[in-house]
């Protein structure tokens, strides 16, 4: 519409280019300028030929620029809204668009180093390890000799993308890896001539008994419902403990000189697990914008240790500096602290080198 009004104006009638948009000349107005040059008035010989040429010129490059300028500027937020839009300032350093990959979220793809008896485990049979032995260490020497209740704490699965997602097929998933570590626990325990006896949750469904009874050799099965009829001897442990009975009968047992191990406990409060309790083995990813970037270790009799992506250690704490008063469960506020110190270091300084 607009150009065809461009094409349509009455040159030869008109004073000057403003009378094309609509608005009469005054009589002292001689020429416009536009451009690089001026377009002669009505009396001019040359009116007729160049004004009409160069209204259209300037009239098609406003018709044509404009629209492409913004759609240029469109394309350009639509292309980037990750690095644009973010609520997160350091996000752009540590996570450029189209660089998110699914071993981000997988719990072994990181080296095994570290300081100590920190280290990261390579594979669910070296975690496995490293936790019955620290839980070996703890029912050996616990913190407080007079009270031995060992906790272990870490991912049941490799693919932290499943352990939150709600599904069926997951939480099945984590059910068999914990039984599986239970039962490699009671074998290897049950292995120094101690008398085993694993306990399952009081609000623990049929099949989930059914699979413990089925795979766990070398131990005798109760619920807590059945701890009354328990010979009271050997050592107890409690495979993923969920309610308020199924700690107090741990703590019971501790408190009446039984060795006792919580195996991934869930549903804790302050009050579930007593601040005495011994934190025999720890191992949590620790993620930042979407990836893993650090861990945060625990090996008894070894420190809490903090470690990047790439088992640098970055600090350590003791029992005092890191549990939650009260409780035998750390504050990661301190860890993922360093953890993103640490990860937006890295990202500065490899920009730089850019």
């Amino acid at each position: 519409m607009v150009m065809s009004a461009a094409f349509d104006m009455p040159f030869r009638h008109q004073g000057h280019l403003r009378s094309a948009l609509l608005q009469p000349p005054s009589p002292n107005e001689q020429s416009l300028w536009v451009g690089d040059g001026t377009i002669p008035n009505k009396q001019s010989a040359q009116y007729n030929t160049i004004a009409p040429k160069e209204y259209i010129r300037v009239m098609i490059f406003q018709i044509v620029s404009l629209p492409l300028l913004a759609l240029l500027l469109l394309s350009v937020l639509l292309l980037e809204p990750s690095t644009s839009f973010s609520t997160n300032p350091t996000s752009f350093l540590l996570q450029p668009p189209h660089q998110k990959s699914p071993s981000q979220l997988f719990l072994f793809n990181f080296p095994s180093s570290g300081g100590g008896g920190a280290k990261v485990p390579t594979s669910t049979a070296n975690r496995d390890t490293a936790a019955i032995n620290a839980i070996k260490s703890a029912l050996q020497k616990p913190r407080n000799p007079k009270f031995s209740l060992v906790e272990c704490e870490f991912p049941a699965l490799a693919a932290l993308n499943k352990l939150g997602d709600g599904s069926l097929r997951s939480a099945t998933e984590a059910e068999d890896a914990n039984i599986s570590f239970a039962s490699k626990l009671c074998s290897k325990v049950g292995s120094f001539g101690q008398k085993v006896n694993l306990v399952i949750s009081s609000s623990a469904s049929r099949s989930f008994a059914e699979k413990v009874r089925k795979n766990v050799k070398g131990a005798s099965i109760f619920s807590v419902k059945d701890l009354a009829s328990s010979p009271g001897s050997g050592v107890f442990v409690f495979l993923t403990p969920s309610s308020k009975a199924d700690y107090q009968e741990a703590r019971k047992l501790a408190e009446g000189g039984c060795s006792t191990v919580i195996v991934n406990g869930l549903f804790k409060d302050q009050k579930s697990v007593p601040e005495s309790a011994t934190m025999a083995y720890f191992f949590k990813p620790l993620t930042y914008n979407s990836q893993v970037a650090g861990f945060l270790v625990r090996s008894y009799p070894s420190q809490w240790t903090v470690l990047d992506a790439q088992s640098v250690v970055l600090g350590t704490f003791n029992d005092e500096e890191i549990l939650v008063p009260r409780t035998n469960t750390p504050d990661l506020r301190a860890s993922v602290k360093l953890v993103q110190k640490s990860a937006d270091e890295k990202a500065i300084r490899a920009r730089s080198m850019q």
